[in-house]
């Protein structure tokens, strides 16, 4: 699976399929470690599936992603989408997400998901490095179906550039691009960028030479997405601060918990 040049996301993602998501009969399913409630875009409900294909080095939820693959209940489509929205309605919140590990491994179950918490009007995000979606335009067409819909496709691209993503992640580098590609294809078919499908770009561990550069690659694909970046930091939980220590990784900027930000860790 690896190489010197990095491991290949793609073959990570057949390898764990099988594991986090397998079928039974006509179904797929689906393993999740929790559902909660977060503030993030204003109250969302959330449930957070196990397993990645990437193994980023700074990642919050590495314990499920990296690890553990084979921990917490499986959970068929029709169960996750009931919970989400019972808990969207008791909470009063219009949002709903599955985050935590790559959504889109299992892409059966993603999509049903949606469909079912969509049809009661909640608003669906997915939050996705998109590379699956970047290597197989299928899947950019089956989201694009949910357009006008109520979803939005957070595509979260590590890094500015391919070095940067192979720094941040290990994987190769010629797999960052397949993230911008997401974007297009997403695009291309119908969803309406800046609001349906928009990026969302670490900048812990660029500079301002990166922000520019990322900038214009995202001008190319649509204008809007240039101006629609929603900037990720690193956010030093104690399990974070643990990782970064044992892979190396220094962020240039970073947040504590409290969403104080600090300079070097």
């Amino acid at each position: 699976m690896s190489s010197s040049n990095g491991y290949d996301p793609l073959e990570l993602s057949r390898r764990i399929e099988p594991i986090v998501a397998p079928r039974r009969g006509n179904v797929q399913l689906r393993r999740y470690h929790r559902f909660r409630k977060d503030r993030w875009y204003g109250g969302i409900v959330t449930g957070d599936v196990v397993g990645c294909n990437l193994r980023c080095k700074f990642c919050w939820a590495y314990r499920f992603t990296w690890k553990n693959l084979d921990k917490g209940p499986l959970h068929d489509p029709e169960s996750v989408a009931r919970r989400l929205v019972s808990m969207a309605f008791k909470h009063g919140v219009p949002r709903a997400r599955l985050s935590g590990g790559e959504p889109t491994i299992g892409f059966d179950h993603l999509v049903e998901v949606i469909d079912l918490v969509t049809d009661k009007g909640i608003i669906f995000v997915l939050e996705t490095n998109g590379i699956l979606i970047g290597a197989d335009e299928r899947l950019a067409r089956r989201l694009a179906e949910f357009h006008r819909r109520g979803i939005e496709v957070r595509i979260s691209v590590k890094g500015t550039s391919p070095e940067e993503f192979h720094m941040l992640t290990g994987a190769k580098p010629s797999s960052w691009e397949l993230q911008l590609k997401a974007l297009e294809l997403l695009i291309d078919y119908g969803l309406e960028p800046g609001e349906e499908v928009y990026p969302a770009v670490m900048l812990s561990f660029t500079d301002d030479e990166g922000i520019r550069r990322i900038k214009g690659i995202l001008r190319k694909i649509h204008p809007t997405l240039a101006s629609a970046i929603d900037p990720e930091y690193v956010i030093l939980y104690p399990h974070v601060v643990k990782l970064l220590k044992m892979t190396g990784l220094k962020p240039k900027i970073a947040y504590t918990p409290d969403g104080l930000p600090t300079e070097l860790i």
